[in-house]
């Protein structure tokens, strides 16, 4: 997918270009040779692009070596290295060649490991450094255009992902837009996949960040609470035509595209992707306020490759948070885009057949797996308690009320009403199986609904002591 150079990079780069080098001097001062001048200079008589692909297919050794060397000849980043002009100019050079001619791409890596005086490029004091930047873009574009699978890139790989998450930690959207487009080139593969995933504290928890901040998430922060109860300060007009959390519509694109090339690894990474990140919630609120078809489909596109993939862990959590709900009210609108309309006709057939063959219990297992409570109908029936509750406590040897103690544990401050109805149902297993409650206890289940007693919130306070009185109920029944 061919997307539009950051306009940041394109700048820099076109004044590279009309900036005047005088040669002639640099050669008498040795900063490079008559035969690498040569080279640069029939490629600055060639006015038309042609000319150029045309120089340097008749002669793609010589600028092979132009640019990495040859054995006992030096590169042009080696002869100038202490010339910030022409290395500049070199890289912009490069950039525009790779892309006339990208079988020179391949031809770098004859005889030598191209990255070898590339890489030390990449350190940096600012992130808006310029060789820094024309070198990652450089180092982008041989990688994206050789599909080399050598050590030498194995090896190049991580540090340029190093690079690149340095920009997309900044403030400057500019930078950041240079990081995600360079990456979505990069990920070509799944060898690229496999190490930017593998990197993922660096690479994937930005981009997280982005998609939070663009949701109406306050400085990015993430809850899992705030996702599920829809607090999240989101614009009602969505994202269309202006900054959605202070992110640029572009920039929010090319991030999408990014997880969404990711994701064609669901089968290894969407279990992990969504315990770290919270991505299947995260995606069906950025669905919800997406009014663009081409974020919209890119939203789509990455939640079916992830439920799809991971069917047993993720559809609950889809479930749960209303995502055929969500799909129903996106069918209503007038979208042409047929990629779009075939993945929500998908992801619907998916859901469906999901929910077909689930039972009231299993929604309650499922809704107490995903990690958070909410007051879905089981947990105020008592049909369901009754026919249900023993089955709860034996089921998997006991992982449900584990999985309550776990839940428990947390303070829920954005979100209280998840230990109110943890409490519930702890208060109707007790009631429907007493003879069980040692299990519970076991659990630090009894523990921890006394000290919920002292909670600051009515309704915490309240279902606690409901709780506990069943307990003390039976306790004092068998006296």
């Amino acid at each position: 997918m061919s997307l539009d150079p950051p306009t940041y990079l394109a700048s820099l780069q076109s004044n590279i270009r009309q900036r005047p080098i005088p040669w002639d001097g640099a050669v008498r001062a040795g900063t490079l040779t008559e035969e690498q001048y040569a080279k640069i200079k029939a490629i600055e008589k060639a006015s038309k692009p042609e000319q150029r692909r045309e120089a340097v297919q008749g002669d793609i050794d010589g600028y092979r070596q132009l640019f990495v060397g040859a054995q006992g000849k030096a590169s042009v980043l080696e002869t100038a290295a202490k010339h910030a002009n022409v290395i500049q100019f070199t890289l912009v050079l490069l950039a525009d060649l790779l892309s006339a001619v990208p079988a020179l791409a391949k031809a770098l890596f004859q005889e030598t490991d191209p990255y070898k005086h590339f890489l030390p490029l990449l350190r940096s004091n600012a992130p808006e450094d310029a060789i820094p930047l024309l070198t990652s873009n450089a180092l982008t574009s041989i990688m994206s255009l050789a599909r080399d699978d050598s050590n030498a890139t194995e090896q190049a790989l991580p540090v340029l992902l190093t690079y690149l998450s340095g920009l997309a930690k900044s403030t400057d959207a500019g930078l950041q837009d240079i990081a995600v487009q360079e990456y979505s080139s990069l990920l070509f593969g799944r060898t690229s996949r496999e190490k930017f995933w593998n990197q993922r504290s660096e690479t994937v928890a930005p981009l997280i960040k982005i998609l939070q901040t663009a949701a109406g998430f306050e400085n990015g922060a993430n809850s899992a609470a705030s996702l599920w109860s829809e607090n999240a300060s989101a614009r009602n007009g969505g994202f269309e035509g202006s900054l959605a959390g202070g992110v640029g519509l572009q920039l929010l694109y090319h991030v999408l595209l990014v997880i969404w090339q990711l994701s064609f690894e669901a089968a290894e990474i969407g279990d992990d992707l969504d315990d770290e990140y919270d991505i299947v919630l995260l995606y069906i609120h950025l669905l919800r306020l997406s009014q663009k078809e081409k974020t919209t489909r890119l939203i789509l596109s990455t939640l079916y490759n992830l439920l799809e993939k991971n069917q047993s862990s993720l559809l609950p959590t889809a479930v749960l948070a209303r995502l055929p709900a969500f799909l129903q009210n996106l069918g209503s609108r007038h979208m042409t885009d047929p990629d779009l309309l075939q993945d929500m006709q998908s992801l619907k057939d998916l859901l469906d057949d999901y929910t077909k063959t689930k039972t009231t219990f299993d929604e309650y297992v499922a809704e107490v797996n995903s990690g958070h409570l909410r007051w879905s109908p089981p947990h105020r029936s008592q049909v369901f308690w009754a026919e249900n509750a023993r089955k709860i406590l034996e089921h998997e040897n006991g992982e449900v009320p584990r999985k309550l103690a776990q839940i428990m544990q947390k303070p829920w401050d954005n979100d209280k009403q998840v230990l109110a109805i943890a409490c519930n149902d702890i208060g109707c297993l007790v009631k429907e199986v007493p003879e069980k409650r040692y299990q519970l206890e076991r659990a630090g289940l009894k523990t921890r609904v006394m000290e919920l007693m002292q909670s600051d919130d009515e309704n915490v306070r309240w279902e606690s002591l409901r709780a506990l009185g069943g307990w003390l109920k039976y306790t004092f029944e068998q006296k």
